[in-house]
């Protein structure tokens, strides 16, 4: 079988998640982007803010590499929203954590920003949820819970179902605890 490394540093930081997309991924670990640094304001097809790669010199920060059977990145690529959001590259180097070597993997840049949009509530405890797993440093996981985030009105939604799945899988089942001390928008749409 032929893999391929990929760089996930939003929803799919959680094992639970990308293995339920993607069933060949195996963690490879943490790693670091260099000049890189995560925020919220790509624009998501159902109207709020998915995390995104921003640079940003002098900065850091961390994600998890995954192996993954090479026939999978097309699924990934759909579901990431290649050519509709996203494009992927290939090449990016990260920094694996282990042994501060450079790794050369996947990952997904997001083709626009708006500073506007901020994450559902669903979105943004996947990506603590994933950062609590791969256990990254707490300065990162309270900069991913001071987020703002808004709860997601469509309770049917698909992508909230499999995200809440995801979590309930790995062992968030009260999955809305992941925000203590977290900022959230009530009403916001």
């Amino acid at each position: 079988m032929q893999t391929c490394l990929y760089f996930a540093y939003g929803s799919n930081l959680l094992s639970t998640r990308l293995i339920a997309r993607c069933p060949s991924a195996r963690v490879v670990g943490v790693a670091m982007t260099d000049g890189w640094t995560v925020s919220f304001t790509k624009p998501g097809g159902d109207g709020s803010g998915k995390a995104g790669l921003v640079r940003r010199d002098g900065t850091s920060h961390p994600g998890v590499v995954y192996e993954l059977s090479a026939e999978e990145m097309p699924v990934l690529d759909q579901i990431e929203g290649v050519g509709h959001g996203y494009s992927r590259e290939d090449g990016f180097t990260v920094t694996m954590a282990s042994d501060g070597g450079p790794v050369a993997t996947a990952t997904y840049m997001p083709q626009l920003h708006d500073p506007a949009l901020i994450p559902f509530d669903w979105y943004l405890a996947l990506c603590i949820a994933g950062a609590v797993e791969n256990r990254f440093d707490p300065h990162v996981m309270s900069a991913f819970k001071a987020t703002p985030s808004k709860p997601d009105h469509e309770d049917h939604r698909p992508a909230r179902l499999a995200g809440i799945e995801a979590l309930e899988a790995a062992g968030h089942g009260n999955w809305q605890q992941i925000f203590q001390n977290q900022r959230r928008v009530s009403d916001r749409a």
